[in-house]
C-alpha cells in the first residue's frame, strides 16, 4: 500500500483515455489455468476507438458515477467504500482500490464521467480498457507513483479479483502500453510486454488490407472463457492441443509481422482463428461463418473474430484493390463494415486548465 499526499483542490479536472485493441493471434492463452501451466502468448494491436473519462474533484460530499454512452447515472454520499450493486459496478471498484490502496482510506468528494466507441462484449477488450482509463485518470489526479506495468497489473486485480468478472491479462496491457505488442504470460500473474517496432511500409499496407466488422451483436465472453478454463481444467486434450496451436500461431504471426510477409501473416491468422473455434464450441456459430464465408468469397483471404468470440466485431484481411467488395459483402449481413487504423500510444491522461 502506498499513501499518497496530494490532496486535489475541489475544481480539479482530469480527462483520460485509452485505446481499444485488436487480439491478432493467442487470445485465451492468456486464461488461467492455460498459462500458469503452459505459458501464454499473445500479439494484439491498439486501434483508432477508445475509452474515455473525465474526472472532476468537487466539495458537495458526493460522489457521482456517470456512464455517458449508456446512459447510466448513480449517486452516493462521500464514503471509503462503496458496494457493488449492478450499477456501475467498474467504477465503484476502480473508487474502491484507489481509496484503499494509495489514498489512505480517505473518501473523495468527485464526479465521474465515462464514455466508450464500443459497446460491452465488443470484443475489443472494452470493459479492461475502461478500467484502465479509469485507473489513469486517477493517476493523474493524485500523481500515484504507477508505471504501465502498475497500471496495467491494477486494472487486472480490480476486474479480475476484486469483481470476480471472467477473463484473461491482455487487456489492460494493450490498453495500457498501446501499439503493436507481442505479450508472454506466466505464473503468479507475470506479464511480459514486448513492443515490437512495425516499418511503416507494413504499418500502412495493413491498414490499407484490414476491414472491421461489426456483427450487430454483443456477447458475455465470460460463458466462452468459463467453457476454455473448464476444457483445460478437465484436461480436455482437444481443447488444450488448440490453445498450444494458438500460442505457436502467435509467435509465428510476429515474425510475420515484423518481415512484412503479409500472406504468411493472412494463413497464421486464418490457421490461428480454426485453432480458437477448436478450444470451446461457443465461439464461433452458423451466422458467424456465414459471414467469414461471404467475406472470402468477396476476395478477403483471412479473418477471424477479435475478442473471445460468439459475437461482437470481427475482422478479415483482403487485398487493398478487393477491400470495397468485401465491405460491401459484409453490409449484406446487416453490421457495420469499416476501415480501421492502428494506434501507436496507450493509456494518457491530462489536466483541464
Amino acid at each position: 500500500m502506498v499513501t499518497v499526499a496530494l490532496n486535489p483542490k475541489a475544481g480539479t479536472l482530469i480527462r483520460a483515455r485509452a485505446p481499444l485493441r485488436l487480439g491478432l493471434a493467442g487470445g485465451g492463452t492468456d486464461v488461467s489455468p492455460y498459462c500458469d501451466i503452459h505459458t501464454g502468448a499473445i500479439l494484439n494491436v491498439t486501434i483508432s476507438k477508445f475509452s474515455y473519462a473525465t474526472l472532476e474533484i468537487t466539495d458537495d460530499g458526493l460522489i457521482v458515477f456517470e456512464a455517458l454512452d449508456r446512459n447510466e447515472k448513480t449517486t452516493y454520499d462521500v464514503a471509503a467504500m462503496l458496494q457493488p450493486d449492478g450499477c456501475l459496478d467498474l467504477h465503484k471498484a476502480v473508487y474502491n482500490r484507489i481509496v484503499a490502496d494509495y489514498l489512505g482510506g480517505q473518501p473523495v468528494s468527485l464526479r465521474l464521467r465515462t464514455s466508450s466507441d464500443a459497446v460491452a462484449g465488443s470484443g475489443l477488450g472494452s470493459s479492461s480498457t475502461l478500467v484502465v482509463t479509469m485507473v489513469q485518470a486517477f493517476v493523474e489526479a493524485f500523481a500515484l507513483p504507477l508505471g504501465e506495468y502498475d497500471v496495467s497489473h491494477l486494472a487486472y486485480i480490480i476486474e479480475r479479483k476484486d469483481l470476480g468478472l471472467k477473463g484473461g491479462k491482455q487487456d489492460q496491457y494493450a490498453a495500457t502500453f498501446g501499439g503493436f505488442n507481442f505479450m508472454e504470460f506466466y505464473d503468479n500473474d507475470r506479464v511480459i510486454v514486448n513492443p515490437l517496432r512495425i516499418k511503416d511500409w507494413i504499418t500502412c499496407e495493413l491498414e490499407s488490407s484490414l476491414v472491421l466488422y461489426f456483427t450487430g451483436v454483443s456477447r458475455e465472453s465470460a460463458n466462452i472463457i468459463a467453457e476454455q478454463v473448464s476444457n483445460v481444467q478437465s484436461g480436455n486434450q482437444t481443447s488444450i492441443e488448440a490453445m498450444h496451436a494458438l500460442r505457436r500461431e502467435a509467435v509465428a504471426m510476429k515474425e510475420y509481422l515484423l518481415r512484412g510477409d503479409i500472406p504468411a501473416l493472412g494463413r497464421a491468422l486464418q490457421a490461428g482463428w480454426e485453432a480458437k473455434k477448436r478450444s470451446a464450441r461457443s465461439i464461433s456459430n452458423s451466422n458467424i461463418d456465414a459471414i467469414d464465408q461471404a467475406a472470402r468469397d468477396a476476395g478477403a483471404f483471412a479473418g477471424k473474430m477479435s475478442g473471445a468470440g460468439g459475437g461482437g466485431f470481427m475482422f478479415f484481411l483482403a487485398p487493398p484493390e478487393c477491400r470495397q467488395k468485401v465491405i460491401k459483402a459484409l453490409e449484406e449481413f446487416g453490421g457495420t463494415a469499416s476501415a480501421c487504423y492502428f494506434t501507436s500510444e496507450g493509456a494518457k491522461a491530462w489536466r483541464v486548465r
